[in-house]
């Protein structure tokens, strides 16, 4: 497959074309929001879909999700519990499939997952997740114990029939209840919460203190909005939150994404990741506009329905700055704390990529604004949160010269956010860290010239081609023979047209975002491998130069 830097650039624009005909974003279905729905809404559009997605899903161990680590933890308990839901209606669908599927995830559960996770930092980082999962338990719990009473159990799940599962060691769900006492007692529940509103259980429904936003959704979540819709039609044929979910489902066939709508951290991401590696953009004004226009003084959220966040802010100010729109980045100091600075106020924890991001907001704003045109104290004010989070994110590095992140499965794509921002924006004292960067992703390239953590994968490869190509003004003779070998991996994905649903660029590599489950935002992968192309195209011109 012959491509050159033109096709490269005409592939870039049709994807940005994209992002105006799919203003809601291009993401891949999730099996722990779908499984919510079929318990949540049978009555909605798909409901046959949904079951069918999670049947054929189904891992030979009987799991969900990815098979490594505590991934699989929340999608298998949402699609064992959904199962069941389906199986206790009075004319479930293929009822001995169902069955056979909800044993063999509850053997999967009880014999190799739980035993696995035997503490808490056995579990990825996931939104939520202590919450969620308590919460899955408790229902599954509860259909376990209904069974001897059935008047037709499965014989496939006779077995369980009275079985109470005991949560992995490490998580007592005692957060839970607190939850669902503020929640009942009629108090606002912060922003971030309504994102995860189906923990709530029967509280959940119809909460007259939650409003849905414009586009109908509850907290941007298909399982919040149908948490809050409730599991009966509702009785107003034009309520905007069932037609944000008939939507949704129409998106996807039946199954339904994570978190969505994601339209401003979709075309941030999309829109700087391009603008960054040259690609000649022509950028539709009203993109720009849907940029500029939601960010306040706290920034922006990456779609109605979330709390505003540094990182969602962060990315779409960098991409203001480099296409020649520099918005002033002081929104982001309502995130700074002592030492760094976090996702959204309250944050447990910390995030690594939040921090490459804001970087990246006022590194390059400062060179699209000169200081002599910054008032003087508000410029020394810029220049030490820049020296601050250089500081922080080389104290943040492995000893292998990696980074790793909470909102990412994959270290390579942690790695290419911070050596790229440290490598641009950095003091002196950050080379060493870059370069430290550099050694790990050409120690661990795979031997099909490809990158990634489970198996090697176009995304993966493009934040280790980035990575190689956008820290040196120089690339050495082994980043370049590296990267000539991961062009093929690339091409592989390019040949793949990019789709607003499921197409096969979204659902043939795993997904490596997090959420409540793990995601993969394709306009936003697609940016990355257009871009790695991109370097390697003109990295390969130059030397033919």
């Amino acid at each position: 497959m012959t491509v050159g830097v033109a096709d490269i650039e005409a592939a870039a624009r049709d994807l940005v074309e994209g992002l105006q005909r799919r203003p809601w974003g291009q993401t891949s279905t999730s099996v722990y929001e779908t499984g919510r729905l079929v318990t949540l809404s049978p009555w909605l559009t798909g409901h046959a879909e949904r079951v069918t997605y999670l049947l054929t899903g189904q891992r030979p161990d009987g799991g969900w999700g990815a098979p490594n680590n505590g991934y699989a933890l929340v999608p298998t308990l949402s699609a064992a519990e959904a199962l069941l839901s389906e199986l206790s209606r009075p004319a479930p669908r293929d009822p001995q499939t169902t069955a056979t599927a909800v044993d063999r995830a509850l053997c999967f559960l009880t014999e190799r997952l739980f035993p696995a996770l035997t503490t808490l930092d056995a579990l990825p980082d996931m939104p939520a997740i202590e919450l969620i999962a308590p919460a899955l338990i408790e229902r599954i719990n509860e259909h376990l114990a209904a069974l001897p009473s059935a008047p037709a159990p499965p014989a496939a799940l006779a077995r369980w029939a009275g079985v109470r599962l005991t949560p992995p060691a490490g998580m007592d769900g005692a957060r839970l209840p607190l939850v669902r006492e503020l929640l009942n007692s009629g108090a606002e529940p912060p922003q971030k919460l309504l994102h995860a509103l189906e923990i709530a259980g029967d509280a959940a429904v119809g909460l007259p203190q939650i409003r849905h936003e414009p586009t109908g959704t509850i907290g941007a979540s298909p399982a919040a909005t149908a948490a809050w819709l409730g599991d009966s039609h509702p009785a107003e044929p034009s309520n905007p939150a069932r037609w944000y979910l008939e939507t949704v489902t129409s998106l996807h066939d039946g199954p339904v994404p994570c978190g969505f709508p994601l339209t401003v951290f979709e075309r941030g991401w999309v829109l700087a990741w391009l603008t960054r590696a040259g690609v000649p953009l022509s950028v539709p004004p009203a993109l720009v506009l849907s940029l500029t226009a939601p960010l306040g003084p706290n920034g922006t959220s990456a779609a109605a329905g979330l709390p505003a966040d540094a990182d969602t802010t962060a990315g779409a100010l960098y991409a203001l700055a480099l296409l020649d729109v520099p918005h002033p980045p002081d929104s982001l100091w309502a995130y700074e704390t002592e030492s760094h600075f976090c996702t959204w106020q309250g944050e447990d924890g910390y995030s690594t990529t939040t921090n490459a991001h804001v970087l990246e907001a006022f590194g390059q704003f400062l060179v699209k604004v000169p200081a002599h045109r910054i008032e003087g104290t508000l410029a020394k004010r810029y220049s030490e949160t820049v020296a601050k989070i250089t500081n922080w994110l080389r104290d943040r590095q492995r000893t292998d010269g990696c980074w790793t992140d909470r909102w990412h499965a994959s270290p390579y794509y942690a790695t290419a956010c911070c050596s790229i921002a440290l490598a641009r924006f950095g003091d002196d004292a950050a080379a060493a860290p870059v370069e430290a960067a550099r050694r790990w992703i050409l120690a661990n390239q795979r031997a099909d010239g490809s990158w990634g953590r489970w198996q090697g994968t176009a995304e993966e490869t493009a934040y280790a081609v980035q990575t190689l190509l956008l820290t040196e003004s120089e690339p050495s003779h082994a980043s370049l023979r590296a990267v000539a070998r991961a062009e093929a991996k690339l091409l592989g994905h390019l040949a793949s047209p990019v789709s607003g649903s499921t197409g096969p660029d979204i659902e043939d590599e795993p997904a490596l975002w997090h959420d409540k489950d793990l995601y993969h935002p394709g306009a936003i992968v697609r940016a990355a491998v257009l871009s790695a192309l991109l370097l390697i195209r003109k990295s390969a011109n130059a030397r033919e130069r």
